[in-house]
């Protein structure tokens, strides 16, 4: 009778372990089967999300690279801001640009011409501070960066505009996204309205949608119209489509982030 109750007490707990083995099996597999659907739906999705990215990477390098304008050091640095051009870039798409109908000019109104702003200068380290603002808050990679501070700067010498002015304007309006598209039609950086100054993009050959086209035609709009108000402030009532001086607070929230700016990188705001 020992015996017999021993192998009954083997077999019972051969049958629990056997249970056990069976149960954990069954959960393994369970879990198994999820990371399979998981996996097999990520490679799916991420392709297209690849595939979207690159578009927006294509887009700003090509408009950007050296041949679209002048190559070497800028930003009054003599930092080379083209040497990781080569370099893979990536861009989230942020949210929705903050202004529906930029660059619409209003009525020509007289006004004294304003003074001659004083360019932001940056040095070494400050341009490299502004890189990493800018790349850390709107999720820039580094890389790209470097090519679109240098064509910011040097439109901005061109048309006479404080650089943090421009980087401002880019930010609220289409926080650094070069595909980005309004529902009233204002697309890239700067939101410039196509409908209306199409005419501008067709004389340099170039979309909207091409960056260092769009950073130019903005600046012109953006020069014009302050040239219209007679000051940065009544300039960027007009910007953003306002025929008087209420902007909605636009005006305010491109100050902002230009003292943002400049606090960031350590650069003295010019005086408008």
């Amino acid at each position: 009778m020992p015996d017999a109750s021993v192998a009954s007490l083997f077999r019972g707990m051969a049958q629990g372990v056997h249970q056990y083995l069976a149960e954990s099996l069954r959960i393994c597999s369970v879990y198994l089967g999820i990371a399979v659907i998981v996996t097999v739906s990520m490679g799916f999705a991420l392709p297209g999300l690849r595939d979207q990215a690159l578009q927006v990477h294509k887009a700003l390098l090509t408009a950007l690279a050296p041949s679209s304008m002048q190559a070497g050091t800028d930003l009054d640095t003599g930092t080379d801001l083209n040497a990781d051009m080569s370099s893979a870039i990536a861009m989230a798409i942020p949210t929705a640009p903050a202004s529906n109908a930029t660059g619409m000019l209003g009525p020509a109104r007289v006004a004294p011409p304003p003074k001659k702003p004083v360019a932001s200068v940056a040095t070494g380290p400050q341009a490299e501070a502004l890189r990493n603002y800018i790349s850390r808050k709107y999720k820039v990679a580094y890389d790209a960066t470097g090519p679109l501070l240098n064509t910011v700067y040097k439109v901005s010498r061109e048309k006479q505009l404080d650089p943090l002015l421009v980087l401002a304007v880019i930010a609220i309006e289409s926080r650094y996204n070069p595909l980005a598209e309004s529902h009233v039609g204002a697309q890239g950086l700067m939101q410039v309205m196509t409908s209306v100054h199409q005419d501008k993009f067709d004389a340099v050959g170039k979309t909207a949608l091409d960056p260092a086209a769009n950073i130019g035609v903005g600046t012109t709009i953006l020069r014009d119209c302050i040239n219209r108000r007679g000051s940065v402030d009544g300039g960027l009532a007009c910007y953003v489509g306002s025929t008087g001086p209420d902007d909605n607070g636009y005006g305010a929230k491109v100050q902002a982030e230009r003292r943002r700016l400049a606090l960031a990188s350590g650069i003295a705001l010019a005086r408008d």
